[in-house]
């Protein structure tokens, strides 16, 4: 037996959730294969180690495609004030500025998945296989098959890459990637500090790596701590109050007291772009397309904008009765997301190589540049707007508005 679908996306997670919920109540038929389902949500239970700053356009997506309200009352941190430095005092960005409630949400990457899957199942033109896995695909311009783990086979006029980096659908369609590895990793600390809920996020700038702040529910923090490899090993392998006595010497005063560090994790930094979004009859969302230095958190927001602007186009092209899987449509969506992408990556590379260069008369025109821009009110708003999504070139689940007619 083969289920036949407009659209298959393989890949449940947060991007790939995201777009089934905006093409739910359409008139194409979408499956969703996804390999695990996140383990529900308890109160009380310890906070998850992943997490993402959650950009205002995002939150946008996740209403209009009614997830919000299940990610709202799990749990979330709002942050309304966000400070970049190195030497000096650097800048602050906050959210009063732009007259904005908060500058975004720092959330769990499970709680946000969850909320999608939740929503995701409540759609009649939506199947949602979990667990399952890809054994084989077969691609093919004018529509794909995938045969399941289970023997289950499934065909499709469009498949949809949100299966992460290494990607099974790009890698059957043939579509290759320019990537190297920064000479960085970075270690993710959740903690419980001596103080409340924070609403501030901020990133100091060192010469061994940027060292970042993210407030979570309650007296805890995510902390991210950018070093070389060798040295977030090394760190990694340190014992609780080792580590703890490691953060009081490496972490600015702004730290604060940490009662006690919860749990630790590292991952290298790796920066991919995939040499083309689409071809004929496959489209790639997320970090099938595209991973980026987490240094502004944009990850996720931009994978989010990548399923806004695929749901669009995929959903007017059928109202015209047009072939949404050909690649002329495809090419719609890949002009709306590539361009921005590679310069959200660019502008990551260059603070990348900037901030890590220690020669002191850079070190001195950085510090420079970053006290300016406090003082420069107009081009701080600008910057502020940008990145949490209220100007751009912004898909309209982006902007609140409904796909629908």
């Amino acid at each position: 037996m083969t289920g036949r679908y407009d659209v298959i996306i393989v890949g449940g997670g947060m991007v790939g959730a995201a777009l089934a919920c905006s093409l739910g109540d359409t008139p194409l038929k979408v499956a969703v294969i996804e390999n695990r389902r996140p383990a529900p949500f308890e109160d009380g239970q310890p906070l998850d180690l992943r997490v993402s700053a959650i950009s205002i356009a995002s939150r946008r997506i996740l209403d209009v495609v009614g997830a919000w309200n299940a990610i709202a009352a799990m749990r979330l941190c709002p942050f309304r004030r966000m400070k970049v430095w190195e030497m000096t005092d650097g800048t602050e960005f906050r959210s009063r500025d732009v007259q904005y409630p908060e500058l975004g949400y720092i959330i769990e990457n499970r709680l946000v998945q969850l909320g999608l899957l939740q929503r995701l199942e409540e759609f009649p033109n939506i199947d949602l296989l979990c667990p399952a896995r890809p054994r084989r695909i077969d691609y093919s311009a004018e529509g794909s098959e995938i045969e399941l783990e289970d023997g289950t086979r499934l065909a499709a006029r469009l498949l949809v890459a949100a299966d992460g980096g290494r990607s099974q659908v790009r890698q059957a369609a043939g579509i290759g990637v320019t990537a190297w590895d920064y000479e960085q990793s970075a270690m993710v600390l959740t903690v419980q500090t001596a103080y409340g809920q924070q609403d501030i996020t901020w990133q100091r700038f060192t010469e061994n790596g940027p060292q970042a702040f993210l407030p979570l529910p309650g007296p805890h923090a995510s902390l991210v701590w950018y070093q070389r490899p060798e040295e977030v090993r090394r760190l990694h392998a340190l014992d609780s109050g080792e580590l703890l006595n490691a953060l009081y010497e490496a972490f600015p005063r702004e730290l604060g007291d940490v009662v006690q560090i919860l749990d630790r994790g590292s991952f290298p930094l790796r920066r991919q772009h995939a040499q083309r979004y689409v071809k004929g009859g496959v489209a790639l969302i997320g970090d099938a397309a595209h991973m980026i230095h987490p240094l502004a958190g944009q990850g996720v927001n931009i994978g989010l904008l990548d399923a806004a602007a695929l749901a669009q186009v995929l959903v007017s092209a059928h109202r015209q009765g047009k072939d949404f899987g050909s690649l002329d449509i495809l090419k719609e969506y890949e002009a709306m997301r590539r361009r921005d992408n590679l310069t959200m990556m660019t502008a990551m590379d260059l603070f990348y190589r900037v901030f890590g260069n220690a020669s002191l008369p850079l070190k001195l025109l950085r510090n420079l540049g970053l006290n300016l821009a406090q003082r420069l009110y107009p081009a701080r708003l600008a910057v502020m707007r940008r990145a949490m999504g209220l100007e751009g070139n912004l898909p309209r689940l982006a902007r609140g508005e409904s796909l629908a007619a």
